[in-house]
């Protein structure tokens, strides 16, 4: 069991105070070299040398702006798994199980029948799969945490390794689906963010490393599963637009998105929505703690509210319901209604487990930061991918406009807590109504408007 919650704050504000000044500037940077294990030089090197060789193989398929990409990747790379240790291991057996699954394929996709490790576990629509079923056992065992009584470290443990594992997952698919895009033809191979199916992959892996690095920073697992459950949310509209769409197929790129510019534009901007909805569900748990002794149902808003969010996608979709053969969305509700209602009913006990609101607070606040300034490079360089597509940096699109009704309302949101000291239930009200915001401007202007970005409806 985890010590009382005042406790867990004083010690992570000791661990958080700030003690640079005691160090000398000047010898930052040799500190910070010289704390470098062997692994971490290892690590680089084999970074390097993977980088090295990609360039001499594929330089002359590449154009300058690839080439510089690839180029500061390198770096970029190295510095992330210096910086976060785990994805030392977690690049390593990416890279070696996507080597395998590109060895066994020969150059012919038809080997994904045959190969026993590409049928059930490698090939990009298995591994994908996979990464679907470990959100959702990752999701359930963290969930456990909160009722396990002397097992909840243990059921919490076991729901951020299965995390690790989807991620896992997630990236293997992504990597082996860009090799078989390739494999298709020389004009069809392509970064695997072009459609609703693979970004829907993106924002699910994005999103859980993320929470990943805060449980890891602060030290505490019980938000795992109100974050998860948005990933899970994702992961369940992935399985239901595959159902119908067939979604896992790779398609050839529509003209607007033949560009190098996608390849930074698309990560960026799911970096920024992966943020704000892990900030959203921290401050779903905000206020799950602050109502957590409230008597009164009708006073419980978030709970209520949760509800009523979880069981709209299924009248959001009534009119493709038969499509999925009319139970897909019926099955989802009935689990929503589910979560709802042991949430409801488990405030107590899970307001329990809960870091303190300082911590809340925080990792609200480093969520909405992040995601504020990936989302403003997005915005950026969507700006300048527009100039090249279609003459113009801004056109007023529904997809333009919400992305910068997104972008106003993080800005409004960062502004009051910067000058005006915003925090507390409003603060935490405003980041989760974010969360609407940002779902209709990811999904909800590819279903119900029309646009220059016409090629992500449903």
């Amino acid at each position: 069991m985890s010590s009382h919650p005042s406790a867990r704050t004083a010690e992570w504000r000791a661990s958080s105070r700030d003690d640079s000044s005691l160090r000398p500037p000047e010898r930052l940077n040799d500190r910070w070299l010289a704390n470098r294990s062997i692994f971490d030089w290892i690590f680089a090197a084999l970074v390097v040398a993977g980088g090295a060789f990609g360039f001499w193989r594929y330089a002359a398929a590449m154009d300058a702006y690839e080439k510089a990409i690839l180029l500061a990747a390198v770096p970029a790379v190295i510095w992330l798994a210096w910086f976060w240790r785990p994805l030392r291991v977690l690049s390593i057996v990416v890279a070696a199980a996507s080597l395998l699954a590109i060895a066994s394929y020969q150059g012919d996709l038809a080997q994904a029948e045959s190969v026993f490790w590409l049928k059930y576990f490698l090939s990009s629509q298995s591994a994908i799969l996979w990464m679907s079923v470990l959100v959702f056992m990752s999701t359930t065992f963290y969930a456990l945490g909160f009722f396990a009584g002397r097992q909840s470290e243990t059921m919490e443990l076991i729901g951020s390794r299965l995390a690790w594992t989807s991620v896992a997952m997630a990236l293997i698919g992504t990597m082996v689906r860009w090799y078989e895009s390739h494999q298709l033809g020389p004009d069809i191979g392509h970064i695997p963010v072009s459609n609703l199916y693979e970004v829907f992959v993106l924002f699910a892996w994005l999103t859980t490393t993320f929470y990943l690095y805060f449980e890891s920073r602060y030290q505490t697992r019980s938000l795992g599963a109100f974050v998860m459950l948005v990933v899970s949310a994702s992961v369940g509209f992935l399985l239901w637009y595959t159902l119908v769409r067939n979604a896992q197929e790779i398609q050839p790129l529509v003209p607007a998105l033949q560009s190098w510019w996608m390849k930074l534009h698309v990560p960026a901007n799911f970096i920024g929505y992966g943020t704000f909805a892990l900030a959203a569900m921290v401050a779903f748990a905000y206020l799950i703690k602050e109502q957590a002794q409230e008597r009164r149902w009708y006073r419980l808003a978030p709970m209520w509210l949760l509800g009523i969010a979880l069981c709209f996608v299924p009248v959001a979709f009534r009119q493709r319901v038969q499509e999925a053969g009319g139970s897909y969305w019926v099955v989802y509700a009935g689990i929503s209604a589910l979560i709802a209602a042991g949430i409801l009913l488990g405030r107590k006990r899970i307001a329990s487990r809960l870091p303190s609101n300082e911590v809340l607070d925080d990792v609200m606040y480093k969520s909405i930061t992040v995601g504020f300034a990936f989302f403003t490079i997005a915005t950026v360089l969507g700006a300048l991918w527009a100039a090249d597509a279609w003459g113009g940096y801004w056109s007023w699109d529904p997809k333009e406009t919400w992305a910068l009704i997104v972008w106003l309302n993080y800005a409004a949101w960062l502004h009051m807590r910067l000058v005006k000291g915003l925090r507390g239930t409003v603060s935490a009200w405003w980041a989760l109504g974010g969360l609407a915001v940002t779902t209709f401007a990811f999904l909800g202007v590819n279903m119900f408007l029309s646009g220059l970005h016409s090629y992500g409806t449903l």
